[in-house]
C-alpha cells in the first residue's frame, strides 16, 4: 500500500530557552539538531507504523540564520524519498520573532532514517504515493541524495 507525503507530515512549534542558548542568546545548534531528529522519526514512524524507525545519518544541514532565546523554533517536515527499508524525511527550520510574528528560515537538514523489525534488520515500509509535481520532484531529488549518500559510503 502506497503512502502520501502529506500523510505523515509534520509541524512542531517550540519556544527556545535560557537553557537552549550561549550567554549572548543564540541558539545551539545541537538544540536545534535534537529537535530536528525527533520531527525526522515522527515523520518516519507515522508512514511506517509498527516498526522501530531509527536514524541513519543527517545530512545537508545548513543554518542559514541564527535562532535567539525567546523565538519560536518551528520545524517543518516531510518524507521526500522511500527506499525498501529507508526513508528520507526534509526538516525546514524556521525561527518566529513572537514580539512582532515575523518569519525566518533558518535552515534545512535532511534526516535518513531507517525501519527496523523486532528482530532489530532493515524491514519494508510503504512505497511513497508521489501524486503531485513537487512531489515528483522531491522524489527524484531523493533519489539523488541516496545515490550520493550510497557512494559516499562506499556501497556504490
Amino acid at each position: 500500500m502506497k503512502k502520501t507525503p502529506h500523510e505523515s507530515k509534520t509541524e512542531m512549534t517550540l519556544m527556545m530557552l535560557p537553557s537552549d542558548a550561549n550567554p549572548k542568546g543564540n541558539v545551539f545548534g545541537g538544540v536545534i539538531l535534537k529537535h530536528v531528529d525527533l520531527v525526522a522519526g515522527i515523520v518516519a514512524k507515522r508512514h511506517a507504523r509498527n516498526t522501530n524507525c531509527v536514524t541513519a545519518s543527517v545530512d545537508r544541514v545548513t543554518f542559514l540564520k541564527p535562532v535567539y532565546i525567546g523565538n519560536a523554533l518551528i520545524l517543518s517536515a516531510r518524507l521526500n524519498y522511500v527506499h525498501k527499508s529507508s526513508m528520507e524525511v526534509e526538516v525546514m527550520i524556521e525561527a518566529e520573532n513572537l514580539e512582532d510574528g515575523t518569519k525566518v528560515r533558518t535552515g534545512t537538514a535532511y534526516v535518513t532514517v531507517v525501519a527496523l523489525d523486532k528482530n532489530g534488520r532493515p524491514t519494508e515500509v510503504p512505497q511513497l504515493a508521489s501524486k503531485t509535481a513537487d512531489d515528483k520532484k522531491r522524489f527524484k531529488e531523493g533519489v539523488s541524495r541516496m545515490q550520493l549518500r550510497l557512494k559516499e559510503a562506499g556501497k556504490i
